[in-house]
């Protein structure tokens, strides 16, 4: 998740107009940043880099540019490649005291149909290696997530609605209003609204064997 399923975006809400995108650059120059630092430290290049994700090098010039907003998807693909949590790459440069996160004005990620998406109620921290979301999920959808890296974990709790969750090549689980679930996510995986209304639930993701920074 997205949590981070996959081809999702960011965008920032405010009171004034919910509906408005933020500037490209907003997402993408904060990641830009901390791109540039985590490549410098972990040694590798643009080249290999690219090599290691799957993605274009052009892809990548742009994101290290900090001249696009990248997906979701693909920040996944990087934090894969780096072997670092995903908070890793969008994470403040500094954060201290009390942090309060409000709806009306915390970033939200979701998907190009704007079907799902996924809001974080901790705030990103390079050095966290637990990120909490809050996802919501319309009718009859499936969303899908590609791999991520091993030692990754999810737990879920349904809060509203009826959701099908698949991992790998195991059989669907079907979880109910209160049911749980905890699942190696260094598998593909998905989750099906099985309702006719939005369901809504809480993901926790926990990182054993990435490094932070």
């Amino acid at each position: 998740m997205n949590s981070a399923p996959d081809e999702m975006k960011v965008k920032r809400r405010s009171a004034a107009d919910a509906r408005a995108p933020s500037p490209p650059t907003d997402f993408g120059l904060s990641i830009s940043e901390r791109l540039r630092l985590l490549m410098q430290r972990k040694g590798r290049s643009i080249e290999a880099l690219a090599a290691a994700s799957g993605l274009a090098r052009n892809k990548l010039d742009a994101v290290a540019a900090g001249e696009a907003a990248p997906t979701i998807n693909l920040v996944w693909k990087i934090a894969n490649a780096l072997g670092v949590p995903f908070g890793s790459l969008v994470a403040a440069r500094k954060r201290g005291g009390n942090i309060v996160l409000r709806k009306a004005t915390e970033k939200v990620y979701f998907s190009n149909d704007g079907r799902l998406t996924s809001r974080p109620l901790l705030p990103h921290d390079c050095k966290r290696l637990v990120e909490f979301y809050e996802m919501t999920i319309a009718p009859d959808y499936v969303a899908r997530s590609e791999a991520h890296g091993a030692g990754t974990l999810e737990s879920l709790v349904v809060v509203r609605g009826e959701v099908a969750i698949v991992v790998g090549k195991e059989a669907s689980q079907r979880l109910k209003e209160g049911d749980a679930m905890t699942f190696e996510a260094d598998v593909p995986h998905s989750y099906h609204n099985l309702g006719s209304t939005e369901a809504l639930l809480y993901l926790v993701m926990s990182y054993v064997n990435l490094a932070s920074f």
